[in-house]
C-alpha cells in the first residue's frame, strides 16, 4: 500500500504563545513528555517494520506545540529520513531550535513545513534559519498566519527569502467576511495559491483518500477519519493499515483545513504541488 500518515502524539506545549494558538500557552509536565517520547518511539518501530509489508509510507509529524525542540522528534526525523520505504518524512515547525542535526537527514526524503510566528521570533533569525535549510539543499515552504496585524510581516519576510521558496498563507478563518478585497489582493500576491486557502469546500458525502490512503494516527495508535471528523476507525497497532482501509465519503458539512482538503477527490492540488503535496511546497 502506498499510504500517508500523519503522527500526532501527546505534546501539547510550545516555546511560542501566539495569541491565535489554542496550545501556545500550555506547558506539558515531565510524565506528558516522558509519555510523547515513548509514543514517537513506538510509532518509529512500527513504520520500520512496514518495509516488510511492502509499504510506501509518507510521514507528516504535526504535534500540538514545536517538536523539534524535543530530541526524540529529531532523531526520528533522521532515522525515518533513510528508511527505503519511507517516501517522505516532513515535520511542521516554527523552526526555533539549532539545526545542526540536520546534517544527518536524507535530503532526498526529509522536508520541513516552516512556519514563520512575527512577534514570536525576529525575522533575521527565521531567514538565517530557512538559509540553513536553503544551504543543506533540504526542501521546505514557509507559511505565515493571515492574521492583518501580520501583513507587513508577511510581506517583508517573502522579499527576504529566496525567490524559489514557497511562501504560503494560511487563510483566518475564526471571523466571517474578515477580508476585504485589498486584503485578498495583497494576499494573493503574497501566495498566488491563496484563493484555494480561503475558500472551505463542501465535503459531505463525497469522496476522501482520508481512511483509505491516509491515516491520521494518535500517539496511542488510535486512528481517526481525518482531524475534523474524530471518529475512530482502528487503531494502526492492533489492525495495521489493511485492517483500517476502507472507502469512507466524508460526514464534514465542509472542509477548512489544508491536511484534509487536499485529500479529497476530485480536486486539482496534484498539479500545483506534485509530489510536494505533504510538505506544502507549490510550483512556484
Amino acid at each position: 500500500m502506498i499510504a500517508t500518515v500523519y503522527f500526532r502524539g501527546s505534546l501539547s506545549s510550545c516555546n511560542y504563545d501566539c495569541p491565535y494558538c489554542p496550545f501556545s500557552k500550555n506547558i506539558d509536565s515531565r510524565e506528558t513528555l516522558a509519555k510523547d517520547r515513548l509514543q514517537v518511539h513506538t510509532f518509529v518501530d512500527w513504520v520500520k517494520d512496514q518495509e516488510k509489508s511492502g509499504h510506501q509510507l509518507s510521514v507528516f509529524f504535526n504535534p500540538y506545540g514545536e517538536g523539534l525542540t524535543h530530541r526524540w522528534y529529531r532523531e526520528a526525523m533522521i532515522q525515518l529520513s533513510h528508511m527505503p520505504h519511507v517516501r517522505k518524512v516532513a515535520i511542521q515547525t516554527n523552526l526555533s531550535a539549532s539545526l545542526d542535526w540536520t546534517d544527518d537527514l536524507n535530503p532526498a526524503t526529509a522536508a520541513f513545513w516552516a512556519t514563520y510566528h512575527p512577534g514570536q521570533t525576529k525575522e533575521e533569525r527565521f531567514v538565517q534559519q530557512c538559509g540553513e535549510l536553503y544551504r543543506r539543499k533540504i526542501p521546505f515552504s514557509v507559511g505565515c498566519v493571515g492574521v492583518k496585524s501580520a501583513f507587513q510581516a508577511i510581506s517583508s519576510v517573502r522579499e527576504a527569502l529566496p525567490e524559489d521558496v514557497y511562501l504560503w498563507v494560511n487563510a483566518y478563518k475564526d471571523q466571517a467576511d474578515y477580508y476585504s478585497d485589498e486584503d485578498l489582493a495583497f494576499l494573493t500576491r503574497m501566495d498566488p495559491h491563496f484563493a484555494l486557502n480561503v475558500q472551505n469546500y463542501d465535503s459531505m458525502g463525497k469522496s476522501c483518500r482520508a481512511g483509505q490512503q491516509v491515516f491520521y494516527v494518535q500517539g496511542d495508535g488510535r486512528v481517526k477519519h481525518c482531524y475534523k471528523d474524530r471518529q475512530v476507525i482502528g487503531n494502526l497497532y492492533r489492525d495495521g493499515l489493511e485492517g483500517i482501509s476502507k472507502e469512507r465519503p466524508c460526514r464534514m458539512k465542509r472542509c477548512d483545513c489544508y491536511i484534509g482538503y487536499i485529500h479529497m477527490e476530485g480536486q486539482a492540488f496534484g498539479p500545483i504541488y506534485g509530489e510536494r503535496l505533504l510538505e506544502r511546497i507549490a510550483f512556484i
